[in-house]
């Protein structure tokens, strides 16, 4: 009876994991960028109470009897499915269709030269959200103010130099293209920062950066619609959209969350009734020791 109440207990407690999930899942439901999770189980320790034996001249052999002894938390995968995409007309706004997360840093850039001060490899973070906006300087940034890195642009494409991407406020016609560009008509008299170049009448301020892992689903949450590499994602592989496998990059769109509804309240009813017959577990083993005491009257 112990038993049964101890692998009850373990199964409370990780199916409240489970509606901890969904729940983040369904808060997260219109999140942009998002990526769903999933808990898994797996089963604990099972005490053998007889062993296995082989079958011998005067037996059949017998199976091992073993009881359980609980459940456990498996594991908390990271769903790394596209979500859908949604029109929003801003220019600004960028999605990945495709393989590829966009490139962001807290690194603070030269305001005089975009590719001055490249950004350590321990400070970049990795995003589906491409909700962009200028800051008060030009720059291009996320929506908690980290600046979206990329490759200086040349005359014939992009290069390999980090830079930031800074386009100045009197700028028309700004514009993402597939191949990460980002351009616009410059004002009259502007001169190109170091890493922009000209293209066509048309000022190309550099070009996204997108990076690629190993390991994707390894790769670790930190807030914001931001994530970080870690031991289990591997080292990324940086290069510029639609080139040698990443996505295409398509401006005045986002990628919404990858959550399906349907999927999560099934999920959700599930977790429910697994907790409430574990509760009933503890109920009957209560009753069976409570039996078990009251025998004496």
């Amino acid at each position: 009876m112990m038993r049964a109440m101890y692998s009850a207990i373990a199964g409370l407690k990780t199916h409240q994991v489970l509606l901890d999930v969904t729940a983040n899942n369904l808060a997260n439901v219109n999140t942009v960028g998002y990526k769903g999770a999933r808990a898994t189980f797996s089963d604990a320790l099972s005490q053998t109470v007889r062993a296995g034996a082989a079958a011998t001249a005067g037996s059949g052999g017998s199976n091992p009897a073993q009881v359980g002894l609980g459940v456990r938390l498996g594991s908390i995968d990271n769903m790394m499915g596209a979500g859908g995409f949604q029109s929003t007309g801003n220019a600004l706004d960028v999605t990945v269709q495709g393989e590829g997360w966009f490139r962001v840093t807290n690194t603070v850039p030269s305001l005089t030269d975009p590719t001055a001060n490249p950004p350590a490899a321990s400070s970049i973070n990795y995003t589906r959200a491409g909700n962009f906006s200028r800051n008060d300087q030009g720059m291009l940034v996320t929506q908690d103010g980290y600046y979206v890195t990329g490759m200086n642009a040349t005359a014939t494409g992009p290069g390999t130099t980090p830079t930031y991407i800074n386009i100045p406020a009197n700028a028309t016609d700004v514009s993402v293209a597939q191949d990460g560009s980002v351009s616009f008509i410059p004002p009259t008299g502007y001169t190109p920062l170091a890493g922009q170049a000209t293209q066509n009448g048309r000022v190309v301020a550099g070009y996204l950066s997108l990076a690629k892992f190993p390991n994707e689903p390894g790769m670790e949450r930190v807030a914001n619609n931001r994530w970080r590499a870690s031991g289990s994602s591997g080292a990324e592989v940086v290069n510029t959209p639609g080139v040698n496998g990443f996505g295409a990059s398509i401006g005045g769109s986002l990628e919404m969350s990858n959550v399906d509804l349907a999927t999560e309240f099934t999920t959700m009813i599930t977790a429910q009734r697994g907790f409430q017959a574990n509760s009933r577990v503890i109920s009957t083993a209560d009753q069976m020791l409570s039996d078990l005491v009251n025998l004496s009257r």
